[in-house]
Parts: C-alpha cells; structure tokens; sequence
C-alpha cells in the first residue's frame, strides 16, 4: 500500500525561511508566486508543461481567448468573416498592440505564427491537413483558404492549453517547429527577463507598460482584459511543499498555484491565507505506455492492466477519503462533458482482480517485463501516483522501477524515443486539465498518428478514422455516436490508463483580489487594503 506523504507535524510549516523579506514599499509593485513547475523551456510549443504553458499567457497574446464555457472571444483579433461556405476565414487584427520589441504585431506575424503551431497542435494538424492557402492580406489582415471546412477555427485558435496558438514575431514563428526558440519575445501584458532567469530558482517578469488589453470580454480563462497590475512578476521555485507553505505563511510569497493536497488543512486554519479553487474543471492523471517498445507496443499487453486498475487507489493516494475532491469512473473523455459515455466503461467500473490480471499479462509472454517508470520527485502528486503505478505493476507480474529525476529532466527524457536501455522509458505519468480532454479535436492523448503522436507515440488507424468522422459529425447527435465509438476503440487499443479526476487550490495571502478564473494565471490580480 502506498501511503500518502504527510508534512502536518513538520516544524517548517510554522518557522520563517531564509529568504529576504518583502522589502517596505513592495507590497504594490511586486507580487512573489510560486508555480507548480519550473519554466523548463521559455517556448510554449516545445512541451505540453502547464507551467510553461503559464509562461506563455504572461509573455504572449492569441488571436482568440476562451471562458469558462469554452467560448471563444477576441483577443488580439479585432473581428473576423467567414465566405465562401465555410472555406474562407479573413481575420483583422486590432490596432495598437506591439512586441516587448516595440514591433507592431502584424498580420505576417500570425500567419507565420498559425504555420508553427499547426506543426504542434493537435487542432492544428488538422487544420493543415484541410488548409489550401494562408496569406496576409495587409498589416492587419490574413486569410485562410479551405479545401473542406473547418467548425472548430475560432476555438482551435482561441485554445488555452496544449497547445495555445501564440502570436510571435515572424522572425521567431520562422523556427522550425521541433527547434525550440531561446527568445521570448510576446506582445503579452509581462515581459520575460532573460538576463534575470535563474533555473531551478527564478524567472522574472516586467509589465509590458505599451501593453494594449482586449477591450471587452469576460474576464475568466484566457479571454477578457489581461491586466498586470504588478510592475514586477517573480515566479519563486522553492526546494519542496512544507517550505512553500511556510514561506506563503509568513508572507516572503504571495501566492501558491498549486496546493499540496496534505497542507491543503494546514492553510485552511491559517486566516491570513485564502485556499481557493480556481480552476474548477479538474485535473484528469492518466499512465502512457511507450508504444514503441516492449512490452506495451503490444496490445494484449496494455489490455492486461485494466483489472488491475483501481482508480478509487490512485486518487486517495493523493486526496484522502474526501470525495469532494476526486472522481473516478473516468474514461476517454473528461466527465460531464458532451461525448463522455459508458461504452467500455465496464473495464473501469467492473470488479477489479489481480488474478485476471496476471493470467492476461502471462497469455502475452510479458511476465517480468521491465518498465522505466519516469518518475519526477519534485512533483508531489506526479511522483505519488507514478509510485502507486508502478506498486499496481509489480503486482501483476511486470518488472517495474522508477527513473527517478525532477521535473525538468523528466521531461527532456520523456522526448526520447530511444530504448529505454539507451535513455528512453516505457510508461510516464501525466496530467491534463479536463478542458483539454474534451473532445478529439484537441485531446493531446487520444491521437494514433504514430511519430507524430504526443509523447508514447501510439499507432492507431481506427482511432484517427474516428476523430475525422468527429470533425466531420454535422451534429451534436452524430458527435455523440461517434464519441461513444471512440469510448469503446479506446479500452481496445489502451492509447494510455485513466486514473481519476481531481481537484486541487490555489493559495493566496488575504490581501489578494484574484479576479480571472478558470486558470490560475497571475493577470488580473491586484493587492487591496
């Protein structure tokens, strides 16, 4: 049984860390936050990290931002028009906003910029494959040319996470797309300081003062008025949760992003803190397979898990008996959401043995199998739920160990496709937010395009065949159909393991107005009294 990491009795919770004290007259003028990762690369296209992606929403604009609803509103797109049934889109930008460069952003930027990121996204490839011509048209207009009609434009180019159609400088979109850019030049509220990075440390951020916001929108996810009220951002990287929480305590940071769930009690009692749920649709933790090696590029292998599979087991691990904070019967797609369904649910919510378990996984010749576990200790809900993984392995027969790193190493080592005798890996643990796993078109881990899959590279025909029919669907109806033909693909061809759904808080010093909701991105927050 893996047990929870508890820090309730540990003194730091309650002692000052040697850090310098918010100096006199900063209280207005800098805000000090502690993200849930490090900024491993300052290019949001070159992973699907949440932090990164964060960094991105300071640093950058998108032509389009989403609310709570997932409904698509202007952002750095002044208005756009639709010809020619659905296949042709030409888009205005709006006038005044610049690159931290004094540049104007213009419409030869976005279009180089839509190119790069169609390489990346999962949208975007699709919106490739249909894509005749895109063109600027002047300064401030571009065009996009359609062989067949694609619905999902405005929330393809308007989507907040993995990954976000960012506007570049042309310069810097020109970067071939698996080429990572070492510059972070946006035309977004805060500047990145490079000079000021320190990894594993710090990263620095200056309000953009020729930042010029979205006139009008609700201010919730990435649309409405991104507004830095700080003069100074810094992201603060400290060495593990029980420190943080003193740190937010004793007022030498102002805001945690992501609560660690077993001081989650210990903030809550303390009243010069606020514990708040931010982001409301949850995140889904979900185990990948590498199937480029054995033993999961075989099927029957992957299919031998889900007996095995409790994700009651997996979600305690981190959130304890409280069922307020965690769900489980989850499947393909983010419950409460139009295409989740029971179809092959029964492999999640039918009895569980390790018994059928272990007779499955024999019929494939793969008892004692190894399997490279990725394992970032500096992670405290990634690191537990790839621990209790690896504990349901061991238990079935495989040979399973974990490759234990942080955060920002994990992440390099994930990339590789190499064995994993040679640097490569066999099953990794990740999360996503629900809003990404809503549907095929953006759900970064239901792709079976093979190499050019996200990271576990699964080769899979029917489920590509699926999510055209699903882009192609005219209906909510038909949508649903074929959602729930998906559901059933999925639990055959096992993309990756669903482990649950949870929820976690923010916290913040009382003080603090967090007005933008949705995600916990540190625009629209101000200091009162």
């Amino acid at each position: 049984m893996i047990r929870r990491r508890i820090f309730l009795a540990s003194p730091l919770l309650f002692m000052p860390v040697a850090r310098p004290a918010i100096a006199q007259g900063d209280a207005g003028r800098v805000l000090r936050f502690v993200p849930q990762a490090d900024v491993s690369v300052v290019d949001p296209l070159n992973t699907t990290s949440y932090a990164v992606r964060n960094h991105g929403h300071l640093v950058w604009d998108t032509l389009y931002g989403i609310d709570e609803h997932a409904t698509p509103h202007p952002q750095l797109a002044e208005s756009h028009v639709v010809e020619d049934d659905g296949r042709r889109w030409v888009f205005t930008l709006r006038s005044g906003p610049t690159f931290h460069d004094g540049e104007p952003v213009r419409a030869a930027d976005a279009v180089a910029s839509i190119r790069r990121w169609m390489a990346r996204d999962t949208h975007g490839q699709t919106l490739a494959g249909r894509l005749a011509e895109i063109r600027a048209l002047d300064d401030r207009r571009f065009e996009i040319r359609l062989r067949q009609p694609f619905g999902a434009m405005l929330a393809a180019l308007g989507k907040s996470s993995s990954y976000p159609c960012f506007i570049m400088p042309e310069r810097l979109a020109n970067t071939p797309p698996l080429q990572a850019m070492t510059e972070a030049i946006g035309s977004g509220p805060y500047r990145f300081l490079a000079a000021e990075r320190r990894a594993g440390d710090r990263a620095i951020y200056q309000r953009y003062d020729r930042y010029v916001p979205a006139p009008s929108g609700p201010v919730a996810v990435t649309a409405g008025p991104k507004i830095a009220h700080f003069e100074r951002l810094e992201w603060r990287i400290l060495p593990d949760p029980a420190t943080t929480a003193a740190a937010l305590q004793t007022g030498e940071v102002d805001w945690w992003e992501r609560v660690a769930p077993d001081l989650r009690t210990v903030l809550q009692r303390r009243r010069e803190v606020v514990v708040d749920r931010i982001e409301g649709g949850g995140t889904i933790g979900m185990l990948r397979p590498n199937h480029l090696h054995p033993p999961f590029d075989d099927p029957a292998a992957r299919r031998a898990l889900w007996p095995a599979l409790d994700q009651r087991q997996f979600m305690q691990a981190i959130m304890g008996e409280d069922t307020s904070r965690y769900r489980t019967g989850i499947g393909a797609f983010t419950p409460g959401s139009p295409l989740a369904s029971d179809a092959g649910m029964e492999n999640i919510t039918g009895p569980g043995s390790l018994d059928r378990a272990r007779q499955l996984l024999a019929a494939t010749g793969k008892v004692g199998a190894k399997v490279v576990t990725l394992n970032p200790a500096d992670q405290i809900n990634n690191s537990t739920l790839t621990l209790v993984a690896i504990d349901m392995m061991r238990k079935v027969g495989l040979d399973a160990e974990a490759a234990t790193s942080d955060w920002s190493t994990m992440l390099a080592r994930r990339a590789r496709k190499d064995p994993p005798a040679q640097g490569g890996w066999n099953a990794v643990y990740v999360a996503f937010g629900g809003e990404d796993l809503m549907n095929p078109g953006g759900h970064p881990l239901l792709r079976g395009n093979a190499g050019d899959a996200w990271f576990g590279w699964p080769n899979s025909p029917g489920l590509e065949a699926l999510r055209n029919d699903w882009f192609e669907a005219p209906d909510d109806a038909a949508q649903r159909r074929v959602g729930a033909e998906i559901g059933r693909v999925f639990f055959e061809e096992v993309p990756y393991w669903p482990l649950g759904q949870y929820f976690v808080e923010s916290a913040y010093r009382r003080g603090l107005r967090v007005e933008r909701r949705g995600l916990s991105l540190a625009l629209n927050v101000r200091r009162e009294g």
